[in-house]
């Protein structure tokens, strides 16, 4: 029987970590992991397993772009956030830092701080922007098919989301259609589990 994509991630995470391990660190003296690809993907579990095999070599972080988006409507700007007050100071090996967004009270709250590291992991949609494509040392593009995506959110979320996801997957696809993720990736993961070949890179 196929193993499904959950039990897949920890030797697919290990793969991806020893690849970005050896290139030239390009985030200061770290390397910059970015998960990318459509809500609802397999990104999420794919991310948590590669910080735990990137903590193996040295000092790694996992952080979530859902902490940094402005709400429902926050793909447009959160790039340029992200950019300015986290990687580039990053990047001169200096802490940089964002802004968590509040989901329940719909506003900014405290400012969290990110001191230089050895690997960095930026996962969730739009995370592997090309404001800062020289900063990054792997983009992971991971994806499934949209039912099968639409039903992981919607079993997370609950079905009163169903009007904010269907909204937010239509912002995502102009975002990616302007990015060209897909076509910028170093690396194509399936977030199925079903492929003979899970990982493919480019």
């Amino acid at each position: 029987m196929t193993r499904t994509w959950w039990h897949r991630t920890a030797e697919v995470a290990e793969l991806l970590v020893w690849s970005a391990c050896g290139q030239e660190p390009t985030l200061g003296r770290g390397r910059l992991i970015c998960v990318d690809g459509p809500a609802g993907s397999g990104k999420t579990s794919l991310a948590r397993a590669l910080v735990v095999a990137a903590a193996e070599l040295g000092s790694a972080r996992l952080l979530h772009m859902d902490d940094m988006y402005e709400g429902w409507s926050g793909l447009g700007d959160v790039s340029a956030r992200i950019d300015r007050d986290l990687l580039r100071p990053l990047a001169a090996c200096t802490p940089g830092r964002y802004r968590r967004y509040d989901w329940h009270e719909k506003q900014f709250a405290e400012w969290h701080t990110v001191d230089p590291l050895d690997v960095l992991v930026l996962e969730g949609v739009g995370s592997g922007a090309s404001v800062y494509d020289d900063l990054i040392t792997t983009l992971v593009w991971v994806e499934a098919p949209r039912e099968t995506r639409i039903s992981r959110g919607i079993d997370r979320d609950g079905e009163q989301v169903r009007e904010h996801w269907m909204a937010w997957m239509a912002d995502e696809d102009r975002l990616y259609a302007r990015e060209r993720t897909k076509a910028r990736a170093d690396v194509l993961v399936d977030g199925t589990g079903t492929s003979e070949q899970p990982v493919v890179f480019c």
